[in-house]
């Protein structure tokens, strides 16, 4: 069963939607949009709601994502950390071509686990 929460900040005058629903065990976070200086600390707040889970398990979809810079990437080691912290796992999918190329030149892509679609990151996070 799927249920879905939407928290658009796009309609704030800001340039990125967060959206999650549930697959199960595993919390599924759809960004869309930039993620960059000015939507980094909505995102990070967004981020802190979700992880209530014990253990977080988190599938987070980029393919809505067309832009990300080094705050954003902050963004999502914080939460990586975090939830590596609580003993759960997190892993990204979707990956646009210019925002996977910023994970392969910072070497993001060494340190998150990245998945090619939702099925295979939904089951990796369990």
């Amino acid at each position: 069963m799927l249920t879905t929460a939407r928290g658009g900040n796009r309609g704030a005058g800001l340039a990125m939607d967060f959206a999650q629903e549930q697959a199960g065990d595993v919390t599924v976070v759809r960004l869309a949009g930039r993620l960059d200086s000015s939507t980094a600390p909505p995102a990070e707040s967004s981020f802190a709601r979700v992880l209530d889970g014990d253990p977080p398990r988190l599938a987070i979809d980029l393919s809505g994502l067309e832009y990300i810079s080094s705050a954003g990437l902050r963004v999502l080691l914080v939460v990586a950390k975090k939830v590596q912290q609580a003993k759960g796992k997190v892993v990204l999918f979707g990956l646009l071509p210019n925002v996977r190329e910023v994970f392969a030149i910072s070497g993001f892509d060494k340190i998150l686990t990245i998945q090619a679609d939702a099925a295979a990151a939904v089951a990796a996070a369990r």
